[in-house]
């Protein structure tokens, strides 16, 4: 499903490039990435964000006049641009230039720039499912606990020196401190009409099955392009649970677990006790308790060909 049989180079003549200077490698990178855009024989206008919520008003103002939007920078970047363009049939390219970059790796864009642009430029249209939080789109997931506490703590200067690494160290301690300390949270998950009440360390959301590689995968069976959303609760209440949740997520391993519960779904609500901020593709938006909802087939991205 959500695959478009496009030939795109014969449609493409026109790109925005939409950059964010003050991402990690935003900067760094815009001249290379207009550069392969061109050589493959697209024009090519940039503009550069200013501040948050910019790239959002680019794509609505402008980027519907083009062939193709590629949005260059973090992932707060790339869901603005997504967001902005979403059910309209403008596809979007991924270029990483962030830290985290979780939806590039999801797609298995790569990190150098020129390979990036000539794989995405031979590749295909696939259709996916946005989810909806706060008023705002992800791709990848949304949560609370463990995965919102590593957003929250990791530090600029972490992320500058250590790119990805930082969110692992930071989530590797987040995970440690709620096991040894105890600090579990009382959930209660709405999933269409299913009321589910339990202690956890963390609630996500997700869209796509796997991140970084697929080196860690949140459940089974997880589809971007199913019309659904798939609630992941993990309840780790020893270090003996975690150390097991973190190998089975690792090893794809999904057997029924009595840390593990998921459930799929079209419309979620979550509260939470006590209080508790909820990230969404690395942007932390606000706090529960909150709804959460799923636009089917809602963005069109370029994704590499095989």
């Amino acid at each position: 499903m959500g695959f478009l049989a496009l030939p795109i180079l014969g449609v493409l003549k026109r790109a925005l490039l939409i950059a964010n200077p003050a991402s990690r490698s935003g900067a760094r990178l815009v001249d290379a990435a207009c550069r392969a855009i061109t050589d493959a024989g697209v024009s090519c206008d940039v503009i550069l964000t200013e501040r948050a919520g910019h790239a959002r008003e680019i794509s609505e103002g402008r980027g519907r006049h083009y062939d193709i939007v590629f949005a260059l920078g973090g992932d707060g970047t790339v869901m603005e641009v997504a967001g902005a363009l979403a059910g309209s049939s403008i596809p979007i390219g991924v270029l990483p230039g962030g830290t985290g970059n979780l939806l590039a790796r999801a797609l298995g864009i790569s990190r150098n720039i020129e390979k990036a642009v000539k794989a995405l430029m031979e590749g295909h249209v696939k259709q996916i499912d946005l989810g909806v939080v706060l008023g705002q789109r992800f791709a990848v997931a949304a949560g609370v606990g463990i995965d919102a506490a590593m957003v929250a703590e990791t530090p600029a200067w972490m992320k500058r020196r250590l790119g990805v690494l930082s969110y692992t160290i930071i989530a590797t301690k987040a995970a440690l401190r709620a096991v040894l300390f105890r600090q579990f949270f009382l959930a209660r998950v709405e999933v269409d009409g299913e009321m589910i009440e339990r202690k956890a360390a963390a609630v996500l959301f997700a869209n796509f099955g796997s991140i970084l590689e697929e080196r860690l995968t949140f459940g089974p069976d997880i589809a971007i392009d199913d019309g659904l959303l798939d609630c992941c609760i993990f309840s780790p209440f020893n270090l003996w649970d975690a150390v097991r949740i973190m190998w089975r997520v690792t090893r794809r391993d999904f057997r029924p677990d009595r840390a593990l519960l998921y459930r799929k779904g079209k419309r979620f609500r979550l509260e939470t006790v006590p209080v508790l901020p909820l990230q969404a593709d690395g942007e932390l938006l606000g706090v529960t308790p909150v709804d959460i909802t799923v636009e089917p087939l809602a963005a069109h991205l370029l994704v590499p060909g095989r």
